[in-house]
């Protein structure tokens, strides 16, 4: 792991927060002001999730969880949580039906890229053209420094709808899973829901094949995308978050 002066700028991606029962009643009634398509769908919706979490011996609702996307792979992972400290266990993989773009990072505005790299939910977007969505807070610290600095571009989102301009697209019945279970986090107090996007999934090996073939072709994304291996190979082991780290040339810094 490297190792950084403290004279660098560190920016915390990754908070931990301590919730009272205001602070849980307050983003509750947030979600629920913001973050509900009609009544009859997400109610419908949670009770085959909690029939699912049943049958997974897992406990409803989860207090946490925890997004992860591999654009090789059109994999999308939903991870929970029972208590802050427990391990975080696998809920469901969903397939990402449609995704734009290559390997790499979103540079600018028009990339049509998927963005890769540490991010969190923003935004709960009941009435999205593309039925549920939830964005992410690209561009996030490290993006704002390496990316365009005019254009760097936005909107980037986990939606329905099966179509992608840059987004993470899953059909409807998934989003509105995805969704819900972001809702109930939020509900319970969790601000914080990260979304870690990589470029493969590193310890499938054809997926590694893949990327070392593209790395040898795109040498400039090496190092970029080794830090990325290190948190994933990090969440592999503990089955909990790293903290990330955004240092003054706008690299990750995994600890």
């Amino acid at each position: 792991m490297r190792n950084y002066s403290i004279k660098f700028s560190l920016v915390l991606l990754c908070l931990v927060c301590c919730r009272t029962i205001t602070q849980a009643q307050g983003a509750y009634m947030e979600v629920k002001k913001t973050a509900v398509k009609p009544t009859g769908v997400l109610t419908s919706v949670e009770d085959t999730l909690r029939k699912q979490f049943e049958d997974k011996k897992l406990v409803w609702p989860p207090q946490e969880i925890f997004i992860r996307s591999f654009k090789y792979d059109k994999q999308l992972e939903v991870w929970v949580k029972e208590t802050p400290k427990a391990p975080f266990k696998l809920f469901k993989t969903y397939k990402v039906c449609m995704q734009s773009g290559t390997t790499g990072p979103k540079r600018m505005q028009g990339d049509y890229q998927v963005p890769e790299g540490f991010y969190q939910i923003n935004e709960f977007r009941p009435q999205s053209t593309y039925h549920l969505a939830l964005g992410l807070n690209y561009p996030n610290a490290s993006d704002r420094i390496l990316s365009d600095s005019v254009r760097p571009g936005n909107d980037i989102y986990i939606h329905g709808n099966c179509v992608s301009v840059g987004c993470i697209a899953i059909n409807d019945v998934q989003i509105e899973e995805v969704y819900t279970l972001a809702a109930q986090a939020k509900n319970n107090g969790q601000d914080f829901i990260p979304v870690h996007v990589y470029p493969v999934k590193f310890n499938v090996k054809k997926s590694a094949e893949y990327l070392a073939q593209t790395l040898q072709a795109r040498p400039s994304l090496i190092e970029f995308t080794a830090t990325l291996k290190e948190a994933f190979n990090y969440f592999e082991e503990k089955k909990q978050l790293p903290v990330i780290l955004v240092n003054k040339k706008g690299e990750y810094v995994i600890n």
